[in-house]
């Protein structure tokens, strides 16, 4: 879950200029010529705008000094300039308190973070502390699409597969009671060497007698949808193809479900991508076995639910994906054979909010994979924050379940978070900014 921050800086001044009479103090140091100057010297610096102030011979930084001691030198309160940071509270709609059938609210109505929007106005040196309360909703949308490989190695799971519609959206009602569910597939890029050199092999890449479809990078078969029937039905009109080498180009096609949102479906709600592969993956760098050198540009193009540019740009890169999963807040679901659990597990470690699971050699154990793994997902939460300002830094401290206290990184996160239990969490912000010269 990303927080994201309205920060407003403003800087107070006035216009002079001289030199500073004392030492010892990050005030006097900073001989500051105007009032920004000195402003930003310290949090407990501040600036006597009195004209009549200085005593002959004193230079204008004499004006910026802690500022018990300008009073003591005679500056009265209301002369100084000492500004602090404010808060101000944009948004703040109550987190949502209901039971499962408590009636069907849209998502845009449930709310699980609080407040959720706030404008700062901060100081350089001063540190401002604001808390945000994280509660887990009953009964939240999900979409879940389901990304399978279709090569020849996952023909009896696609069997399994054909009847997932209905069996998850039957488990899936005792989680939520508004479920979509989609499917597209993935094979390889058709451009390698191995492949285009052998044209028969396009129209049925299997041996044998074996009827296979052509390969292809990925499709969107259906999707989302709260229809399990219909779901079943696309599914159990797919084929399996095939190619020549091990690893997939899985990376492709979750890219595209990234980033093609209106194709997809996706709602703004919990979204679950589930990758589905007994193989490895391509990824940035390999396209050059099929000549292709041109970098991801992490774009939708699907024409007809088909990502026509599969021979024109190369696979992403792992950091590519993230960013895009990311900013999607999309949650991954690695369903992986055995085999590949230690590829996807350090694949996972680098994909915030992203679970891995044991695939069974047939794919029969696929639903309770997915239940487990969005429990594992939804009973954590994560605070991220967008890139901040140069000088500005955040400190988090959570309180979460059964009063434990966290900081630091792991003041991030809260895990084992159920139902209608409130965690909070402190963000603490430091700005430490340095202009040259300020004249308001």
């Amino acid at each position: 879950m990303a927080v994201k921050l309205i920060l407003v800086s403003i800087l107070f001044g006035v216009f002079c200029s001289c030199h500073a009479q004392k030492e010892g103090n990050e005030c006097t140091d900073a001989n500051a010529k105007y009032c920004g100057e000195c402003i930003q010297a310290g949090a407990k610096c501040g600036w006597c705008k009195d004209p009549d102030f200085l005593k002959q011979g004193e230079t204008v930084s004499s004006r910026c000094d802690e500022v018990q001691s300008l009073i003591k030198r005679g500056c009265t309160e209301a002369m100084i300039e000492n500004p602090h940071g404010e808060q101000n509270i944009l948004k703040n709609k109550t987190v949502t308190n209901r039971g499962k059938g408590a009636g069907k609210l849209k998502p845009e109505d449930i709310t699980q973070i609080q407040p959720q929007k706030l404008s700062l106005t901060l100081r350089s040196g001063e540190p401002q502390s604001f808390n945000l309360t994280f509660q887990r909703a009953e009964d939240y949308p999900i979409d879940l699409y389901y990304l399978m490989d279709l090569s020849y190695s996952m023909k009896d799971d696609l069997e399994n597969v054909k009847n997932l519609g209905t069996s998850l959206m039957l488990e899936m009602s005792k989680i939520t009671s508004d479920f979509k569910i989609g499917f597209g597939s993935f094979v390889e890029k058709t451009v390698m060497p191995y492949i285009s050199t052998t044209p028969a092999k396009l129209l049925n890449p299997c041996t044998g007698d074996q009827n296979c479809t052509s390969p292809f990078s990925y499709k969107n078969v259906l999707k989302l949808t709260s229809d399990g029937k219909k779901f079943n039905t696309l599914v159990g009109q797919q084929h399996i193809s095939g190619n020549l080498d091990s690893p997939e180009g899985g990376f492709d096609a979750i890219m595209q479900v990234a980033v093609c949102g209106d194709q997809i479906g996706w709602r703004n709600v919990t979204r679950l991508l589930v990758f589905s592969t007994d193989a490895g993956f391509h990824f940035a760098g390999d396209g050059k076995l099929g000549g292709i050198v041109l970098p991801n540009d992490g774009k939708c193009h699907l024409e007809d639910n088909i990502y026509t540019m599969s021979h024109y740009y190369d696979y992403p890169s792992i950091a590519h994906l993230v960013q895009k999963l990311s900013d999607n807040n999309i949650q991954t679901i690695f369903a992986v054979t055995e085999e590949f659990q230690p590829v996807y597990q350090e694949l996972k470690n680098l994909i915030p909010k992203s679970a891995v699971g044991t695939l069974s050699a047939n794919s029969s154990n696929v639903i309770n994979l997915i239940i487990d793994a969005y429990n594992s997902l939804s009973s954590e939460v994560i605070l991220e924050n967008s890139k901040l300002p140069e000088g500005v830094t955040i400190a988090y401290t959570s309180r979460c379940k059964n009063g434990v206290v966290s900081e630091g990184e792991n003041g991030r996160k809260c895990s084992n978070i159920s139902m209608g239990v409130p965690v909070r969490v402190i963000e603490r912000l430091l700005v430490l900014l340095y202009f040259a010269k300020w004249r308001i």
